[in-house]
């Protein structure tokens, strides 16, 4: 099953180098906020990025890279950190470095554009979880169309996640736009992917 994770920190570095790199920023700026005022206060999330459905930050494009390695609280940060550490790094061995990070950003910029459009009133939002829910819906598409690359196990573990992700993306504080627009994002992106390596 390839979400067991056994490996030493000195092997998870060496074989998941760009997920090790995500963590290490996600928690590096949780740290640097707090420092300078509080991931959960909206002032300092704004500084450092985080998105703003309002003029004269919606228009900012820097902020759909900078929202993904931002967390609003400990809470926030620790669950995305557990998705990303489990997850997400076996997806880095099957797509490949470039790939990989390809379909994560791409994934959270796709989240944060449907969460600007459909969020109603004044909403600051950030967050990893558009390209974690990309990751999910890459393994998610893996496990419809290509079932001899995971053992049954593993596609089990694939549908509960997407079971819990789904229900979790209801509760309240959550952004359901950002995660249904990683989920899209990523089945499209790792759709377009897979055809160009195809050609």
């Amino acid at each position: 099953m390839i979400f067991l994770r056994y490996e030493s920190p000195k092997e998870y570095i060496r074989l998941y180098p760009v997920t090790t790199i995500i963590l290490l920023i996600n928690i590096a700026l949780y740290v640097a906020m707090w420092v300078v005022g509080s991931p959960y206060d909206k002032d300092t999330l704004i500084r450092f990025g985080a998105h703003v459905n309002v003029a004269p930050f919606h228009t900012e494009l820097w902020r759909y890279i900078a929202a993904q390695f931002l967390h609003i609280g400990f809470e926030h940060l620790l669950f995305n950190s557990f998705s990303l550490f489990v997850f997400a790094a076996p997806l880095e061995r099957l797509l490949g470095k470039l790939r990989y990070i390809g379909l994560y950003l791409g994934s959270g910029i796709a989240g944060g554009l449907l969460s600007q459009l459909l969020s109603k009133g004044i909403v600051v939002s950030a967050g990893a979880s558009g390209g974690i829910y990309g990751v999910f819906a890459a393994f998610a598409y893996l496990s419809w169309l290509r079932k001899d690359l995971f053992d049954q196990a593993t596609r089990k573990t694939v549908i509960t996640i997407l079971i819990i992700g789904f229900v979790y993306s209801f509760m309240p504080q959550v952004n359901l736009f950002a995660h249904l627009g990683g989920f899209i994002g990523g089945f499209l992106i790792l759709h377009i992917m897979l055809y160009m390596r195809h050609r």
